[in-house]
C-alpha cells in the first residue's frame, strides 16, 4: 500500500480548508445581520426581510448550474477568482443600499459570486481527498463550513450591535480578499487545467446519478429549513423574547460542532449514514424545542449544544453519502447538488417561517420548524425499513436468474 496516498492532512488540503472556512465566515457573518439590518435600518416588512436570505439562496443555486458546466469544461480558476470578485463587490456595496430593493440586488449578486467559489472548493477536496479516508476527510473539510456557519453569525451580530454597520462589512470583505492570495498559491500547485472528466450522457444523468442523490438531497432540504430560520430570525427572536445575548447561541453551536465533527467522520466510515442522520434528527429537534421556549442566556446553552451535535454531524453525513454515490467523473454534480438542496432549504425556510411568525410569533415559528426534521427522521427511517425488508425478502423458487448479490 502506498503509504503517502493515504494522507490527508496534506498543504493542499489545508490550505483549500481554510479558503473554504474564510468563504464561508464572509457569508454567514452577513447572512445573520442583513435580515436584522433590513428591518431595523430599511425599515423592511417581514416578507421583505425573508427575502434578504431567500432571493441570495435562489441566486447561488442558478449559479451552481452555470458553475457544474464550467468545471466540466476546465473553467475552475475562473470560477474561484470571477466568484471571489463578485462577491467583494456586492459586499462592499451594501454599504451605500439605501433601500431595500438596492440591498435585495445585491444580494443576488452576492449569490451568484458565491455560487461559483462554493462550487469550485469542494469538488477540489473531493479530488484531493484519497478514497479510503472519504468520510474523515469531508468530516474536517466540511468542518470548515459548519464553524464558519456557527462562528459567522455570532461574529457578525458582534460587529452590527458594536463597532456597527460598516465594521462588519470591512470585516467581510477581508475575510473573502484573504481568499485570493491563498488560492493563487493553491491553484499553482494543482494541476493547471485542472478539469472535471466529460460528463455523462444524459439518459445516464436522468436515470442513475439523479436518482441515487435524490434522496439525500431531499434529506440535506429538509434539515436546511430549519437552518433558515435559525440565520434569518434568531437576532429578532432575541429581540422579541428580551435576550440580549442571542449571539451565544452561535458560540455554543460552534463549541458543539468543533467537538462532534472528527468524531462524525469516523463514526461514518465504519457504521455509515445510520448511525449519525436518526440520532442527530433528534438532536435536532431537540434543539429547536428548547430555543423557542428560551427564557435566559443560560437556556440557549443546552439548546444550542443539542442543534450543533445534530447540525455537525448530520450535514458532512449527507455530503459524503452523495459525493460516494456517484463515479468519480461526477463529484461536481453531487457538490452542487449538495449545496443546491442546502441553499433551497435556507430560501424556502425563510419564507415560510417568516410567513409563520407574522401570525403568530418567533417562539411559535421555532417549534413549527421543528417539524422538518422529525419528517427527515420519517422518511429515512421509512426507506431503511423498505431496504431491510427487501434484502429479507426471500427469492422466487422457481427461477435462480432473479437473485442479487448482497
Amino acid at each position: 500500500m502506498n503509504h503517502s496516498s493515504e494522507r490527508l492532512w496534506t498543504s493542499s488540503f489545508i490550505t483549500l480548508t481554510l479558503c473554504n472556512l474564510l468563504l464561508f465566515m464572509g457569508l454567514q457573518m452577513t447572512l445573520s445581520t442583513l435580515p436584522a439590518y433590513a428591518e431595523g435600518t430599511l425599515q423592511a416588512s417581514s416578507v421583505q426581510v425573508s427575502l434578504v436570505t431567500s432571493l441570495f439562496a435562489l441566486s447561488a443555486i442558478a449559479s451552481r448550474l452555470f458553475s457544474g458546466k464550467a468545471m466540466e469544461k476546465g473553467g475552475r480558476n475562473l470560477l474561484i477568482f470571477l466568484g471571489l470578485a463578485v462577491s467583494i463587490t456586492a459586499v462592499i456595496g451594501y454599504y451605500w443600499a439605501g433601500s431595500i430593493l438596492a440591498l435585495l440586488l445585491l444580494r443576488m449578486l452576492f449569490g451568484i459570486g458565491f455560487g461559483m467559489a462554493s462550487t469550485a472548493f469542494p469538488t477540489m477536496a473531493s479530488d484531493i481527498i484519497p478514497i479510503r479516508r472519504m468520510g474523515e476527510g469531508m468530516g474536517y473539510f466540511g468542518l470548515s463550513t459548519s464553524l464558519a456557519m456557527s462562528a459567522g453569525p455570532l461574529i457578525g451580530l458582534s460587529l452590527l450591535q458594536g463597532p456597527g454597520f460598516g465594521s462588519l462589512l470591512i470585516s467581510t470583505a477581508a475575510a473573502l480578499v484573504l481568499i485570493l492570495p491563498l488560492s493563487y498559491r493553491l491553484t499553482r500547485k494543482l494541476p493547471a487545467h485542472h478539469k472535471e472528466p466529460a460528463a455523462p450522457p444524459v439518459a445516464e444523468i436522468r436515470g442513475g446519478t439523479f436518482r441515487r442523490l435524490f434522496i439525500p438531497c431531499l434529506l440535506n432540504f429538509l434539515l436546511s429549513v430549519s437552518y433558515g430560520g435559525l440565520l434569518g430570525f434568531l437576532a429578532l427572536y432575541g429581540a422579541e423574547a428580551h435576550l440580549e445575548h442571542i449571539a451565544y447561541f452561535f458560540l455554543f453551536n460552534a463549541v458543539a460542532i468543533v467537538v462532534v465533527r472528527p468524531l462524525s467522520g469516523k463514526i461514518y466510515d465504519r457504521f455509515g449514514p445510520p448511525a449519525l442522520l436518526i440520532p442527530g434528527s433528534l438532536f435536532i429537534v431537540a434543539g429547536l424545542l428548547q430555543l423557542s421556549f428560551a427564557s435566559s442566556t443560560a437556556a440557549l446553552f443546552p439548546a444550542a449544544l443539542c442543534y450543533g451535535i445534530g447540525f455537525g454531524s448530520m450535514q458532512p453525513a449527507l455530503q459524503t453519502w452523495m459525493i460516494q454515490s456517484v463515479e468519480p467523473r461526477q463529484r461536481g454534480t453531487a457538490n452542487g447538488m449538495f449545496f443546491n438542496s442546502l441553499d433551497l432549504g435556507v430560501a424556502i425556510g425563510t419564507m415560510i417561517l417568516g410567513s409563520i411568525a407574522l401570525y403568530t410569533s418567533f417562539g411559535v415559528m421555532y417549534r413549527y420548524s421543528a417539524l422538518a426534521p422529525v419528517l427527515l427522521l420519517l422518511i429515512y427511517t421509512t426507506l431503511l425499513i423498505a431496504k431491510r425488508y427487501n434484502r429479507q425478502k426471500p427469492a422466487p423458487k422457481n427461477s435462480t436468474s432473479h437473485s442479487v448479490a448482497k
